[in-house]
């Protein structure tokens, strides 16, 4: 898995589009105490639920691995644009 160059900043904005995308689909509420990886993690298995990003087999998915799905996402976004 290639890191990209702006990665934690691409992470940053999936966050920001993740959350606002599950609590407009009414499917959380997140609240201030809620940790980024949980948050990470809920937005991950969403989009894979709502078939907007491939599945990662079980057996690789790491906090890691979901930053950099997340972040590769969140890099689509910009280019569709």
């Amino acid at each position: 898995m290639k890191k990209l160059d702006n990665e934690k900043e691409l992470v940053r904005k999936a966050l920001t589009i993740g959350t606002a995308y599950a609590e407009k689909r009414g499917a959380a509420k997140f609240e201030e105490g809620d940790s980024a990886n949980e948050r990470l993690e809920f937005i991950y298995r969403l989009l894979v639920r709502d078939k907007l990003i491939q599945p990662m087999p079980e057996l690789q998915v790491s906090q890691q691995s979901i930053r950099h799905r997340l972040a590769l996402w969140a890099a689509s976004l910009d280019k569709k644009k």
